[in-house]
């Protein structure tokens, strides 16, 4: 048996056991789960996201200004992305002003959970720099010949049919790469490995605090409410309706929610908005009723869930980058293969349900990257379908959907 199978045995196990035991308590009477996402007290709501909600309009602004060929410059995305200027001074890049004047920035929170990257700052430095690499390319390299022709080797414009991308040496787009990077590295990171843990949930006296009703001084809410209703807010932030997000989801953001709502689209994973919302609605009335169990048992099951749609996409952009390159469309290629490396970054945030530790490592994932662009010295222009099948097994191995399950929607 190799190391795929028996990953993917023990992710099984691990699921099949939480669901087990999810099932048994789905009826405690101590555990009152509301129809929609609405907790309160004393006639007052305890949800509160703003900070999510913040990012995530931040990071739609972000994505939307690396195309603006007119007036971007490095400097305002690195100030989009950092909320303040080199010396830590405030800026104003934001059309948004509530967004100019918050203390919040994606940078901050970005390779920064708790459980992944307390002890590995290093680490965290390094894919915080990645983005602002991948900003300055778009700048410094892709903008100056956004008129010109690409070819190998060469940056520049791909025509696509009608539409027009703009792509780096290597056939990559940078704006591609960053706002799905930002998927794994913010919403998934903040969300699996820092707000669901227990190592926050329970930091200090929660607990003790959470069974007294003992709230944040000036807030309606205690500290383990609200730790969890911030990883709620990574998906569904900037929803039309945050207490019934799943009406709408796929249509509030071009992140997390996004992505989760195409997912669940495909017949094959249609259940999946829903099993990510209902963990997040008992986990969070197990939290009211001080059963710290079930919150957990919740929370590996969203942990599990939102892995999952993170790597069914990266399949699916792989296997459109196979079609679109056997029917010679090089430009939807280069546009999928771009989606597919930023959610094959992501698979390193992600969490195998019941443990510490990411289905793919940060080194796995600079492998598959490697291994994504390795077939010759112009990267994408030099890419074998064979490889990009490679990929996509090695990926599915580790889950428990397939390839052409996961290729369809």
């Amino acid at each position: 048996m190799n190391i795929n199978r028996i990953f993917l045995f023990i992710v099984i196990l691990a699921t099949f056991l939480v669901s087990c035991d999810v099932t048994d308590n789905n009826d405690d009477p101590d555990i009152e789960v509301p129809a929609s996402y609405e907790f309160t007290r004393d006639g007052n709501s305890t949800v509160a996201f703003s900070g999510q909600t913040a990012r995530i309009q931040m990071g739609d602004e972000l994505f939307l200004a690396m195309l603006n060929f007119d007036t971007t410059t490095e400097e305002l995305l690195l100030q989009m992305y950092r909320n303040q200027d080199e010396d830590g001074g405030d800026v104003n890049p934001f059309s948004n002003a509530s967004l100019n004047s918050s203390d919040k920035s994606i940078k901050s929170k970005v390779a920064a959970s708790r459980d992944y990257f307390s002890n590995n700052a290093t680490l965290s430095s390094e894919i915080k720099n990645d983005f602002e690499a991948w900003m300055s390319g778009q700048v410094d390299e892709v903008f100056p010949k956004r008129n010109e022709l690409a070819a190998p080797g060469i940056e520049g414009q791909i025509v696509d049919g009608t539409k027009e991308r703009y792509i780096n040496a290597l056939g990559l787009e940078y704006d591609q790469m960053v706002n799905k990077s930002l998927i794994g590295a913010l919403m998934a990171d903040q969300m699996l490995n820092n707000y669901l843990s227990p190592s926050v949930l329970d930091e200090g006296s929660n607990r003790e605090d959470n069974d007294m009703g003992n709230t944040v001084d000036g807030s309606n809410y205690t500290n383990m409410e609200h730790k969890w209703d911030e990883a709620y807010g990574y998906i569904y932030g900037t929803s039309e309706n945050i207490a019934n997000p799943n009406a709408t989801i796929g249509d509030d953001d071009r992140f997390l929610n996004k992505y989760t709502g195409q997912v669940s689209d495909d017949e094959d994973f249609s259940t999946i908005k829903d099993e990510i919302f209902d963990a997040f609605k008992l986990g969070r009335a197990a939290i009211v009723a001080g059963n710290y169990e079930v919150r957990d048992e919740q929370a590996a099951i969203i942990q599990g869930a939102i892995s999952k749609v993170i790597a069914i996409r990266a399949v699916y952009y792989l296997q459109a980058g196979k079609r679109q390159i056997e029917s010679d469309q090089l430009g939807s290629a280069f546009h999928s293969l771009s989606e597919g490396y930023g959610f094959i970054y992501s698979l390193q945030f992600t969490r195998v349900p019941g443990t510490n530790q990411p289905y793919f490592t940060h080194s796995e994932v600079e492998t598959f990257i490697d291994t994504l662009l390795g077939d010759g010295e112009n990267g994408l222009w030099d890419l074998q379908t064979s490889t990009l099948d490679s990929l996509s097994d090695q990926i599915a191995d580790r889950f428990d959907f397939t390839v052409a399950q996961a290729a369809t929607n």
